[in-house]
């Protein structure tokens, strides 16, 4: 669908937000407005101030077109990546048809092991949904050792990426050496992977981070090929004891410098957020991302609300994640049942795809955004009506409705039936309800209502 678009853009920078802030509405704006209900006008003077982004790389050309911003619906993203010590090519691929399936919004392949660049070119090969990164994974891939990093090393592969399709990076350019003696602070320190190798880099080299250092380089790549920042947090919090501290808020303060910086060079951009957070301070969590980034679309991970969800964490962080979106978080970035312990397969990645979809409609829901709550009246009326088909169709995991209906009354004629093995044709509230209703002798209720106000010498009604 995109190919013929693309091809109508020349020159140097073909973003998004170029082209925004030039008037034009191009026709990925075009299509997003359809699809969000959204003014084409508005959806171009978002992207222009930086408050909603379009993720297309120019070369993903069979990609659909998706908005993440508080003017669009709440988004979801699916983590996916092969590590050195599990999964491969045909399993990456596979869960990227799962995400896709069950509504992942965009994907990010956090692959750390195996034939990197053949992973991602099949990951974007079978994804019509954008594809994020994080490049320090491949770049300690292929030198080894972080204390190796060079810049021109670290921009070769940020190019390579660009030109093979990936929509949006995620960088750790916002911790800084003056950060370093804060974190000594900390119960559990550094728990992003990217910020803690860069910590490492940093205090080798007694030198500044250099995702900072060479941040206007980085820029140019991804104006080239629309690629979007995603501003990672380094220092988010990894515990409860760590959240909101003087290291996660001084990072996010030089992650709203950055966010000006790209606007400059047209660049769209979104800011990363914690994390685990106490449900009681997620909303100022938001409020401080929206005054220190200018508004830039917030995308959090979770936030878990406890520490001791081990095994369940797609549950806690959802909790927390319906918080944020409602809020004003723009994504939400999910957690799988394997979080602390694991790498995710593709049952947990529908897991936590599930778990999300329900946090971010919830959100929507909350956000009283127009149409959004359509579908749950929809379903109310299929289930008061034992139009089980329907019900299953609405459901945000179809094959999951079905198949626990199933479980005791697989028969198709049960497909009809006005109850389900719960409380079974006896005790169903709905069909009691309904029976009352239709054999109640409505004109007697009103004769008798009648004559009871009359007889009080009340004629109201």
């Amino acid at each position: 669908m995109r190919k013929e678009w693309v091809k109508e853009r020349s020159g140097e920078v073909r973003t998004q937000m170029y082209y925004a802030k030039q008037g034009i509405i191009t026709h990925e704006m075009e299509y997003i407005a359809k699809v969000e209900n959204l003014e084409p006008e508005f959806v171009r003077s978002e992207v222009a101030r930086g408050r909603l982004i379009i993720p297309a790389n120019i070369n993903h050309t069979h990609l659909k077109p998706m908005a993440i911003g508080i003017a669009s619906s709440c988004k979801i993203n699916s983590n996916i990546g092969a590590s050195a010590l599990a999964s491969n090519i045909e399993e990456e691929v596979q869960k990227v048809r799962t995400s896709i399936k069950y509504g992942a919004d965009t994907i990010m392949d956090l692959s750390t092991g195996g034939k990197l660049d053949e992973i991602r070119k099949a990951v974007i090969g079978a994804s019509t949904v954008p594809i994020g990164t994080v490049p320090i994974y491949q770049i300690i891939d292929e030198i080894g050792d972080v204390k190796k990093l060079t810049i021109p090393k670290m921009l070769e592969i940020l190019e390579r990426q660009a030109e093979q399709g990936v929509s949006y990076f995620t960088i750790h350019a916002g911790l800084l050496l003056k950060h370093m003696p804060i974190i000594a602070k900390r119960k559990m320190g550094i728990v992003s992977r990217g910020g803690s190798l860069m910590a490492s880099w940093m205090l080798e080299h007694h030198k500044e981070n250099p995702f900072y250092t060479a941040f206007d380089e980085i820029l140019d790549i991804c104006r080239k090929y629309d690629v979007s920042l995603s501003l990672g947090d380094s220092l988010r919090p990894g515990c409860l004891a760590d959240a909101s501290d003087e290291a996660q808020i001084g990072e996010l303060k030089v992650l709203g410098e950055l966010t000006l910086k790209a606007w400059e060079k047209d660049v769209q951009v979104m800011i990363e957020g914690p994390g685990h957070v106490p449900i009681n301070d997620i909303e100022r969590n938001v409020k401080l991302e929206k005054i220190y980034c200018h508004e830039a679309p917030f995308y959090v991970l979770g936030p878990l609300i406890i520490d001791i969800g081990a095994g369940y964490d797609h549950i806690g962080s959802a909790i927390g994640a319906a918080m944020a979106g409602w809020y004003g978080v723009s994504m939400l970035c999910y957690v799988t049942p394997k979080e602390h312990l694991g790498l995710p397969n593709d049952k947990d990645v529908r897991e936590g795809i599930i778990a999300y979809k329900i946090a971010a409609h919830g959100a929507d829901i909350g956000r009283k955004r127009p149409g959004a709550r359509d579908i749950d009246d929809k379903m109310s009326d299929a289930r008061y009506h034992f139009d089980w088909k329907t019900q299953f169709k609405l459901a945000l995991d179809s094959d999951r409705a079905k198949e626990y209906h199933d479980e005791t009354l697989p028969q198709e004629v049960f497909k009809d039936a006005e109850f389900c093995s719960m409380c079974g044709p006896k005790f169903c509230s709905y069909k009691v309800t309904q029976d009352s209703l239709e054999n109640f002798d409505w004109e007697k209720f009103k004769k008798e209502a009648k004559a009871k106000i009359q007889n009080k010498g009340e004629m109201n009604e």
